[in-house]
């Protein structure tokens, strides 16, 4: 018996040492890549607002539905949008003029847009009153916005997005609308360029890159629903590229145009719509999104993403 504990006490002591000699494994994983997403032309008025309304019940979200689970998983969302989000101003533009109602901020927060550029030929369609109030209006949601502002310095300043010690810049420009829309020392209005002023916007693009990893350039140019782009949409881009940024996008054509590679870096010259009424043809209501993957302060992968556009007008992957 007394030999039965010896061996029995014997087993507890080497089993208690055992577990003293084991080594937790200590598992190294890799951190997500940051993720980022560039949409095309988003309108939130006419007849996006009647199917808000008629299917919608009004509730802003309703556009974004489709693709909103994939946006809320990026930790950038970009786009381009026409015309403000306010209730304030007179018609000034177009018979073409936009103007979306304030709710619309909650739709865009809901599908994860934190970065929008207002630098086109629609932000000015309700007057000086009404960009400004949607540059508050933006300002006060969190949603950061890019190619307008309340003085030169603001509107060709570029937004800083600092993820995971990656800071990423965004730039945003046009050439169409009025050279009065341009913003001054003392005056509102957005960045506006032309070919006399590529120099200039050369040297910010270039101050902009020396302050960030990533630098992502907007242009809102060329013609409507032309199959490939305008000599300046070329020019600029490609100038852009020279300048030190990392990827140029395109808005205003409405219509996608075909992308191409400068010295080793993409340039979308026309993403197409995102959201618009255009259900005149199959080609604005089609689109593409833009997904990009950063690891270590730098592009990993660039993915295009075709879309549609409903009959409700909202957009889906295809």
């Amino acid at each position: 018996m007394k030999w039965i504990f010896l061996i029995i006490a014997a087993g507890i002591v080497l089993f208690a040492g055992a577990s003293f000699l084991i080594k937790p494994e200590f598992v190294e994983t890799t951190p997500e890549p940051i993720r980022i997403i560039l949409a095309g032309d988003i309108m939130l008025d006419r007849g996006v607002e009647y199917m808000i309304e008629k299917y919608g019940e009004g509730n802003f979200e309703f556009p974004f539905l489709k693709i909103a689970g994939e946006f809320q998983k990026a930790d950038v969302v970009f786009g381009n949008l026409e015309g403000p989000i306010s209730d304030k101003g007179e018609k000034v533009g177009s018979i073409y003029s936009f103007r979306a109602d304030p709710r619309a901020i909650e739709g865009l927060k809901f599908a994860g847009f934190n970065v929008l550029s207002l630098a086109n030929n629609h932000a000015f369609d309700y007057g000086r009153q009404a960009l400004e109030d949607n540059l508050a209006k933006l300002s006060r949601s969190g949603i950061d916005y890019v190619g307008a502002g309340f003085n030169e310095s603001e509107a060709y300043s570029p937004v800083i997005k600092e993820i995971n010690g990656t800071k990423i810049g965004f730039l945003a420009y046009t050439d169409l609308g009025s050279p009065y829309w341009k913003a001054t020392a003392d005056a509102s209005g957005i960045a506006w360029i032309d070919e006399e002023q590529l120099g200039l916007a050369k040297s910010q693009i270039e101050k902009a890159k020396s302050e960030v990893d990533i630098l992502i350039v907007s242009l809102h140019s060329g013609e409507e629903y032309a199959e490939a782009p305008a000599q300046f949409q070329v020019e600029f881009s490609k100038a852009a590229i020279d300048a030190g940024a990392d990827l140029t996008v395109g808005h205003h054509p409405h219509v996608v145009q075909k992308p191409e590679i400068y010295n080793g870096k993409y340039i979308f010259y026309s993403l197409g719509n995102f959201i618009f009424d255009q259900a005149f043809s199959e080609e604005t209501m089609e689109g593409q999104i833009v997904e990009i993957l950063i690891e270590n302060g730098k592009i990993r992968e660039i993915i295009p993403i075709n879309i549609k556009i409903n009959e409700f007008f909202q957009p889906e992957i295809k």
